[in-house]
């Protein structure tokens, strides 16, 4: 193998570019040329690559985002996008592939492996539900720009006496939500993993309100049903019998940007150079992930074939701290 592409496919989040940037560099270093896939899928399709070196990843291991960009691509799914993105990779005389994203990019990676094509991937998710690793790529640095949003709001709540609900990224995976409010000292947190009723939530607010909290912070996953809007009006129509005044915070897509930390910009380094180190040992069809603080390869299968559920554990431990 003398020439391997590097692309990065779906949500984006802090940690890509240091990833890019350790399988450029180690791909160099073992004497391959990188190409970088613009777009993801998309892109592959599309053509959109370019040959990357040294120069080409420097000074972006801080930075957030992805410099060779994503995006989602329907065409993907459908066996005629495969067989164009295949003969793109042919066409760039591209002998392997490492994909960094969550489960629909890996997925991607696959079905290119199960048509014959080397693929290694690399979990990227903030959602941190991809199984065969303890943590995926984003998750530390999305964890601390909620826990800093917290922190504030927290201050202005207290000021005020009010109770805030936070909405924080999950839409299918309550993990950021259940860590983050366990971390941020929240009185409550919703997940799309338990039900959890409104009224339940009044009892809570009347609770600390009556304990003498000065504030009261509970955190939505987005995928809470009913929904941090709905539970917002229900909780308004109720503030008198309450004790505090309800006020809603959105954190959306701040979550997937800024500086990665320390822990993503390593993590993403070392699973990044171990991808293109197995990549050409003949390890295709893998994912490199992170187990018991040491880099463990898992079939893509496996990692796929369902969602990490979240911890049982963390739900208790978050249900004794809330108390």
């Amino acid at each position: 193998m003398k020439r391997i592409g590097v692309l990065t496919s779906g949500g984006d989040n802090p940690g890509l570019n240091p990833c890019i940037r350790a399988v450029v560099r180690m791909g160099l270093h073992l004497g391959l040329e990188v190409m970088g896939i613009h777009r993801g899928y998309a892109g592959l399709i599309d053509g959109e690559i370019d040959e990357m070196d040294a120069r080409s990843v420097g000074g972006i291991i801080g930075r957030g985002g992805t410099i060779l960009g994503t995006a989602r691509c329907p065409e993907f799914y459908d066996l005629q996008g495969r067989k164009e993105a295949l003969r793109t990779l042919n066409r760039f005389g591209i002998e392997g592939l490492v994909a960094i994203g969550g489960n629909g990019s890996l997925s991607g990676a696959l079905e290119l492996h199960r048509m014959g094509f080397p693929t290694i991937g690399i979990p990227s998710t903030i959602d941190n539900d991809v199984n065969g690793t303890n943590i995926s790529i984003g998750v530390d640095t999305a964890l601390n720009t909620i826990l800093d949003a917290i922190d504030k709001i927290k201050d202005t709540a207290s000021s005020h006496n009010r109770a805030f609900l936070i909405e924080t990224m999950g839409r299918d995976s309550g993990y950021l939500a259940l860590v983050s409010g366990i971390t941020g000292g929240a009185e409550l947190v919703l997940i799309p993993e338990e039900k959890t009723v409104i009224d339940d939530v009044c009892q809570t607010i009347e609770d600390a309100y009556i304990r003498g909290k000065t504030h009261c912070i509970i955190i939505v996953a987005e995928g809470w049903g009913p929904g941090t809007q709905e539970l917002a009006n229900q909780l308004q129509e109720r503030q008198n019998e309450l004790g505090f005044s309800v006020r809603v915070t959105q954190l959306g897509h701040v979550q997937r940007g800024g500086s990665p930390s320390a822990f993503d910009r390593l993590l993403a380094t070392r699973l990044g150079a171990a991808a293109a180190r197995e990549l050409i040992a003949g390890n295709e069809g893998h994912m490199v992930g992170w187990v018991q603080n040491d880099v463990r390869l898992t079939p893509l299968a496996e990692a796929i074939a369902f969602d990490k559920q979240i911890d049982r554990d963390l739900c208790e431990l978050a249900r004794v701290m809330e108390k």
